[in-house]
């Protein structure tokens, strides 16, 4: 960390107030080697702690700069490394909870732009989620004196951006722990003046489990992206000349695909969606269990049941 980048950092925590062009000079020493050091998150991690009134321009300044540290501080960049995810557990969890809807943010972000995260970061994150519905205190409820359990329409997007997140639990699907979260808010929150993008989303995303496919190969672990990211750094001009000349030679996308991967693999992946929509054995015996552990249905839960069977018709 610069000296620069300190002596800010410091004075502005001092203060207690940060101007914009203060943080131009923060972001213009913090990346001036194209990276974020540790010893420099520490200190932006430390002077948001010090702001009791966070403008908008530091607000994204911060969530920028702490998830390029989190999600591409390490090799591979991308893959959020368990050294970084127990890092920015530890930073959010000093003053011992997500305080303000700027950490949720960053908490949110990490999980949209890293292509995949240790399982404990993602399950801190719904966590805090989950708590500040059922309690009705936590970030998603600043600025609104709403009571316990409810769902608002801010809350259920913050839910839909985290289930459906590219390093949640499986890209572009809800994973049974998802869809199980998705029923005790509902369960909670009954009776109470929810927004009606909750019920929405409740439909879509445990339709989405049930009905959805999640590929075996739709994230790639640590150890397999390092090898990848060096496969292409040593192949860069054969790769693209192998890609490029693929689709040249195609007339189409469909094309591509086929001289890329092949007859069987591209039948293979077709096959896979349609199956998908199907709902298993197991995951009709999951649903029944749900719907059946207090004895009734309710409004959430049929329309439910009539989104799959008319998507099922």
């Amino acid at each position: 960390m610069t000296a620069y980048f300190a002596d800010i950092a410091r004075q502005a925590a001092a203060d207690g107030v940060i101007t914009a062009e203060e943080i131009l000079s923060l972001r213009s020493a913090g990346w001036g080697d194209g990276k974020m050091e540790p010893g420099e998150a520490d200190a932006v991690f430390a002077l948001n702690g010090a702001l009791p009134e966070p403008t908008p321009e530091w607000s994204d300044f911060f969530v920028e700069a702490i998830t390029e540290f989190v999600v591409n501080g390490t090799s591979p960049k991308g893959y959020v490394s368990d050294e970084n995810a127990e890092w920015l557990i530890a930073r959010v969890d000093a003053d011992g909870a997500v305080e303000s809807l700027t950490e949720l943010e960053l908490l949110v972000e990490v999980l949209e732009r890293g292509y995949n995260t240790p399982e404990r970061l993602k399950a801190y994150v719904l966590d805090h989620i989950e708590r500040a519905v059922l309690t009705g205190r936590g970030p998603t409820r600043a600025g609104g004196n709403l009571e316990p359990g409810g769902l608002t329409a801010s809350e259920a997007a913050i839910l839909r951006r985290v289930l459906f997140a590219r390093a949640g639990d499986a890209p572009a699907a809800v994973s049974v722990d998802e869809a199980e979260l998705l029923f005790r808010l509902k369960d909670a929150s009954l009776g109470a003046a929810n927004a009606p993008e909750w019920k929405r989303l409740f439909v879509q995303g445990v339709g989405n489990y049930l009905m959805g496919l999640i590929s075996k190969t739709a994230q790639l672990d640590r150890e397999r992206a390092t090898d990848l990211e060096r496969f292409m750094d040593d192949n860069k001009p054969n790769v693209a000349r192998f890609i490029a000349r693929a689709v040249r030679s195609a007339p189409d996308f469909a094309g591509a695909f086929k001289e890329l991967f092949g007859d069987e693999e591209k039948r293979d992946r077709l096959g896979e969606l349609a199956s998908a929509e199907e709902v298993t054995g197991n995951e009709q015996a999951w649903l029944d269990g749900q719907v059946n552990a207090d004895g009734t249905i309710d409004e959430y839960e049929q329309a439910l049941i009539d989104f799959i069977g008319g998507a099922t018709a």
